[in-house]
């Protein structure tokens, strides 16, 4: 769920979830970016956009997986993000590449490759002052450009990644924290399931929680890729990609570490 005013989104988990949960959820706060077309008479945010060439170093392999190259799908440009992002962008990788196995091949041969596993997604950084643009080789989907427009915006986490220890709550009436978020918060969830988005908390909607936990906190999220019918995209029926990353390997900048999990209706 997002909100354009934090000082109005403390308000209101103060005034729906008592001022002790409402401030530890709160605090859960991240911020974030919604990600829209670059229309005519916006300028777009730096280099961010979807689909067209990646923006990679010169020298860099394209990934791929037994042979077949992934498709790019995104740039970030967090030089453009990191203003709004400040504390919670620890480095500063220059430009964000986004890939994922969807290649152009018979399903012979697609149903042999790891669709689900962690080299069916990659990240990878590029100095902005470096970057040349690269086709994408064949048999990875190419995919039209989009520049995007990113707007600032506050987040919090939907209920499905919600731990008991995060928020206190009354178990006589509460199966827990993610019930009492859920009964509390459900009717203002914005649901962005359907649009593109940077950073913040991803979009939970399908039931699942998509961001992982480990002994460093919840993993980051980095971009939610709606489907896209006008850029020729999609992961089953209204899927959703969203890309994480576990918060340590943020921290060092190590972007290898990057995963994908797909979700839909």
């Amino acid at each position: 769920m997002e909100f354009d005013d934090p000082v109005g989104m403390r308000r209101t988990c103060a005034d729906r979830l008592g001022e002790k949960a409402g401030r530890q959820f709160a605090a859960m706060a991240r911020r974030g970016f919604r990600l829209e077309p670059a229309t005519a008479g916006t300028e777009p945010t730096g280099r961010c956009r979807l689909g067209g060439p990646a923006l990679l170093e010169p020298g860099t392999a394209w990934p791929e997986i037994d042979g077949v190259p992934l498709s790019a799908h995104a740039v970030l440009d967090t030089d453009a993000l990191a203003p709004w992002l400040a504390a919670e962008l620890p480095t500063r990788p220059g430009l964000l590449n986004f890939f994922h196995l969807d290649p152009d091949v018979p399903y012979e041969r697609y149903r042999l490759l790891d669709s689900s596993g962690p080299e069916a997604c990659r990240v990878i950084p590029a100095a902005a002052t470096r970057a040349v643009e690269r086709a994408a080789p064949e048999p990875a989907r190419s995919y039209p450009v989009r520049p995007l427009r990113a707007t600032e915006v506050t987040m919090l986490p939907d209920c499905w990644d919600i731990e008991d220890a995060d928020v206190d709550f009354d178990p006589d009436e509460h199966w827990g924290a993610a019930s009492l978020i859920l009964t509390a918060m459900g009717d203002i969830d914005g649901n962005t399931a359907g649009r593109h988005r940077a950073f913040g908390w991803p979009d939970t909607s399908y039931g699942s929680r998509v961001t992982r936990r480990d002994s460093d906190s919840p993993a980051v999220h980095l971009l939610q890729l709606a489907q896209d019918a006008e850029l020729g995209w999609g992961w089953g029926d209204a899927g959703t990609l969203y890309f994480s990353i576990p918060a340590k390997a943020f921290v060092a900048g190590d972007f290898s570490k990057a995963e994908a999990n797909g979700h839909c209706c």
